[in-house]
């Protein structure tokens, strides 16, 4: 039997608040993320993303003690991604309390940094992020928070990266990012074609049919959501439930 679902939920981390935008530009402050986290897992995620978008930009480390604070009230999964360059990025969050952490325009620059953080801590931690977005029949990877376009396909990267090392992948379609209009099918579609690891997709979610859709068919092992719960228009517990009714195995409160 294949792994059941996860329903994820996603801090974008700007200044130590949590912020979203639309197809990563025009970010507005919604929250705090300690508090998010916390409420998140209360409604029924099964595991939080924390990713600080400015970092890699800024040319800085993650913040370490946000993402401390964060990990302290949870005991459920948590991702953190956003300013990984080395190794030791990598194992200075994993004390701090993140159970995986993602890399994004680091490993481009560095692909052997996929396999260096895999050989030492493990490849069920190592989560490639891939920003994709959709130019001219393909999907183009970005860096840095979606700002800088690489000459990478998405599609030949994460087969790349899974080849390195990479025990997850964390995949947002720019063109879906903070839409609603829900989830690239086609994208994952072609993903699960290259991909042998876990896939999370993000980018578009904007009613639980989207992520039915997505799960239904098994193009992801889990579903990202960001926007709809910082605005309250639907909880995970909402989410769960109408994915449970229309057929989709979901994970329980134990």
């Amino acid at each position: 039997m294949s792994p059941v679902p996860r329903v994820i939920a996603c801090l974008d981390v700007d200044a130590g608040r949590v912020v979203k935008g639309v197809r990563f530009q025009d970010l507005r402050v919604v929250g705090d993320p300690v508090e998010a986290a916390a409420r998140y897992e209360e409604q029924g995620a099964d595991e939080i993303v924390f990713l600080d978008v400015s970092a890699s930009v800024e040319g800085r480390e993650t913040l370490v003690s946000v993402v401390r604070d964060t990990a302290a009230s949870l005991t459920i999964p948590l991702t953190v991604g956003g300013g990984v360059r080395s190794a030791d990025d990598v194992s200075r969050l994993l004390r701090n309390g993140a159970d995986k952490v993602g890399m994004n325009t680091a490993a481009v620059s560095r692909p052997a940094l996929i396999e260096q953080a895999a050989e030492a801590f493990g490849s069920q931690c190592v989560v490639v992020a891939i920003d994709a977005k959709r130019e001219r029949g393909r999907w183009a990877v970005y860096t840095n928070g979606g700002r800088n376009r690489t000459d990478l396909d998405a599609l030949a990267w994460a087969s790349e990266a899974q080849a390195l090392g990479a025990g997850e992948f964390l995949v947002t379609s720019m063109d879906r990012d903070g839409t609603r209009t829900g989830y690239d099918l086609e994208l994952y579609r072609a993903l699960r074609g290259r991909i042998r690891r876990p896939l999370i997709a993000s980018g578009g979610f904007g009613a639980p049919r989207h992520a039915a859709d997505l799960l239904r068919e098994g193009l992801a092992d889990a579903a990202l959501l960001a926007g709809v719960l910082h605005d309250g228009e639907l909880s995970i517990a909402d989410i769960k439930g109408a994915l449970e009714r229309g057929g989709i195995r979901i994970r329980k409160e134990t």
